[in-house]
């Protein structure tokens, strides 16, 4: 009988299964009894990681302890170089990234200055910081064959080789993935932060990522500013990584080469106070690159919170009030411009647009600013995306015209040329002076300056009467001041503008203009001209080249309305240590000047002024603030700019008039005249009596921040 299965084949199937057994038992033995203990430990292995916690940024709150700026927790995005490049093909990866993070609506940092599309140039506008890294990045990859100051698309083309950009991708593609590259390998060239690729990522971004386990990208826990309002840009400023300069400066203070700073405003002021002090965290991680346990071997310490003078309620109202008056006027000029045109009277060659506006208030006895509003302002949230495209808007609304903005005052500069007349005893308060008109001592030498009345109706000619120094102030009379400030000389002038705070700093910590008071020294420098007595009449009018800021026109405001004691304009009340508990500092009313006159020449000043907003002879004044509900005191200003340009329009006011509480001023560049703009400075007073009747109790209910 045949058998299916012979005994031979049966024998060598069971050896054969034998063998294996044996060496699958050998490896096995090796592997759990050998050397078992060194892959049970391999796998335990622990690795202990020191990591940086950046600690908050103090908030910033008003005088009322109303949150301005606070910190927001984020997420950021960081590239790990080495395991994104370990990647078969990460110029496909870095693509995919940004197409990903383009889908949710963030942003990636992309710091290559070249045009996101062909024909690919320069960006015109490319900050400091851009400008150092690009030529950083020249210098660095000139060795491996970049040329002598490349064109744009000759950067990208070394670009494409030297980062392996096949030609299966667009130019577009090219350039996202050479633009992510580039600010990778930059870093290497200037001491400057890590980069990081999205900052303050979307929680849909995050979970993508995370769901397709994407490599090469870390998340990072991160602090940004929370702006809590949409107003005070110019006051609140904003932050920023450093630069290679402020790396240099801040590097001494022991900061993270990747910190954000204060770049403008309250941020670049208070910088020492705001920024706290980093901590130092000590992580446990297995293998496996989980994290086991953490151990700070440095608290972080928060930053400390700053106080301002600045009420946040009068801020807001005083910058809706400016912008809403400001393009309120902007209409009325357009509709005068239209009828003028079909009057056939109009100059087209008239330079008659509003260009910019400020209005600042100020407290009278101790000197705080509580608004500083300036027209047109931004949106200080997206500054740092949108600084390119500010920076070609129209009328420059960064520029914070509340300090840096420097003006001719106009008539608002009478009252501290009637100070100084008074109190050097050049005139007394009875002092008359006929107004002739035309101011003809020098008509022989071809200077005569006239009166503004003069010519006030054309074709007529009108004079003031007999005027003492009240009148004078209440009809803003030029041939008075001609008269008055020919006689006291433009160095006595320049002494009183001075101990007004005119033409000086006004003791603010933000970054401000001192201006100038009109002097034969560097009048030149000025006007190209050589002095000449007009230049000093001209001055006691408020003209010359004397400029000032309308911080600075408050305080004089101020300090006429409290008879001559001029406080600093500090803006900075209280700072309370990070969980609010203790007192760091806390500011006391600092008086810089003390101008000293009889009280009867104060008496004077004061009636000359409280006659230009009430006395029924100044009807258009009169009329704005007939049903105001303080009497107050004010002086308009009509500031001449030249052939064929309207004039700027200045305004000041202070009330109470019997008990002085708060001072204003407003300027409009080109806003015609001080009549013009006062309107503006009456619905400030009025929001600003408003917000008194309703908030009284606030300051008392927060006693701990007086």
């Amino acid at each position: 009988m045949k058998h299916l299965v012979r005994p031979g084949r049966v024998t060598a199937l069971i050896v054969l299964i034998l063998f294996i057994l044996t060496i699958y038992m050998y490896f096995l033995y090796q592997l759990q009894i050998v050397e078992g203990e060194k892959y049970y430990n391999q796998s335990n292995e622990i690795s202990n990681t020191q990591r940086r916690i950046t600690a908050a940024r103090g908030n910033i709150l008003d005088r009322y302890g109303r949150i301005l700026v606070s910190n927001k927790e984020c997420y950021n995005l960081k590239v790990d170089n080495v395991k994104l490049f370990a990647n078969e093909d990460p110029n496909s990866v870095i693509l995919d990234l940004v197409r990903m993070v383009e889908s949710f609506g963030d942003n990636y940092t992309d710091d290559l200055p070249v045009s996101r599309t062909p024909p690919f140039t320069y960006d015109p506008n490319m900050t400091a910081i851009q400008r150092t890294m690009l030529e950083a990045y020249f210098v660095r990859q000139k060795p491996d064959g970049l040329a002598e100051n490349p064109s744009a698309v000759e950067l990208l083309s070394f670009m494409r080789t030297r980062y392996g950009i096949d030609n299966s991708y667009s130019s577009e593609e090219m350039r996202i993935i050479a633009g992510v590259r580039y600010s990778i390998n930059v870093r290497y060239a200037v001491n400057t932060a890590e980069y990081l690729f999205v900052e303050d990522a979307s929680m849909q971004l995050i979970s993508s990522i995370m769901e397709n386990k994407l490599v090469g990208i870390e998340v990072q826990r991160a602090y940004v500013r929370n702006y809590e309002t949409e107003y005070a840009a110019h006051i609140l400023g904003y932050t920023g990584l450093m630069t290679q300069e402020e790396f240099e400066r801040y590097s001494l203070l022991n900061y993270a080469n990747d910190a954000m700073v204060g770049k403008d405003g309250v941020e670049y002021a208070f910088e020492e106070y705001l920024h706290g002090r980093d901590g130092t965290v000590e992580e446990a991680q297995n293998h496996a690159g989980t994290v086991l346990s953490t151990r700070y071997l440095e608290e972080p310490v928060p930053g400390n919170h700053i106080y301002l003078t600045i009420d946040k309620v009068l801020q807001e109202q005083a910058e809706r009030i400016l912008n809403n008056s400001v393009n309120t006027m902007i209409l009325n000029r357009n509709q005068e411009r239209l009828e003028g045109i079909e009057r056939g009277d109009y100059d087209p060659e008239m330079k008659d647009e509003i260009t910019g506006a400020a209005a600042v208030v100020v407290k009278v006895n101790t000197g705080e600013p509580l608004a500083m509003a300036s027209w047109p302002t931004y949106d200080v949230s997206t500054i740092i995306e949108k600084y390119s495209e500010l920076m070609e808007t129209p009328n420059a609304p960064l520029f914070n015209r509340a300090l840096m903005g420097a003006y001719a005052p106009g008539s608002s500069f009478k009252p501290c040329v009637a100070t100084a007349v008074l109190t050097e005893g050049q005139i007394n308060t009875e002092f008359k002076i006929k107004c002739e008109g035309v101011f003809t001592k020098y008509a022989a030498e071809g200077y005569a300056p006239e009166c503004w009345i003069w010519n006030s109706v054309k074709g007529e000619h009108y004079t003031h009467p007999e005027e003492n120094v009240t009148t004078a102030l209440r009809d803003s009379c030029n041939y008075f001041f001609y008269s008055v400030g020919h006689d006291l000389g433009i160095d006595k002038m320049g002494e009183y503008a001075h101990a007004y705070g005119l033409g000086v700093h006004t003791g603010i910590e933000l970054v401000e203009t001192t201006g100038n008071m009109s002097n034969e020294a560097n009048h030149a420098d000025y006007t190209g001209t050589v002095w000449r007595i007009g230049d000093t009449m001209q001055a006691a009018i408020g003209q010359s080249d004397s400029i000032f800021s309308p911080l600075q026109l408050a305080e004089y405001c101020a300090t006429v309305a409290n008879s001559g004691t001029r406080y600093s304009a500090s803006i900075l009340k209280t700072v309370r240590n990070y969980d609010y508990s203790r007192k760091i500092y806390e500011r006391e009313p600092e008086i810089l000047n003390t101008i000293r006159t009889a009280e009867y020449n104060w008496s004077a000043i004061h009636e000359g002024m409280y006659l230009v907003l009430n006395d029924w002879g100044n009807e258009p004044n009169a009329l704005v603030w007939a049903d105001a509900p303080w009497i107050c005191a004010g002086k308009t200003g009509t500031a001449q700019k030249g052939e064929k340009i309207t004039n700027d329009g200045i305004f000041i006011v202070y009330g109470p008039y019997r008990d002085p509480d708060v001072a204003i001023a407003v300027v409009v560049e080109r806003g015609g005249s001080g009549a013009n703009v006062q309107r503006i400075a009456r619905r400030i007073m009025d929001a600003y009596i408003n917000i008194c009747s309703y908030s009284d109790s606030s300051e008392e209910e927060m006693t701990l921040l007086r």
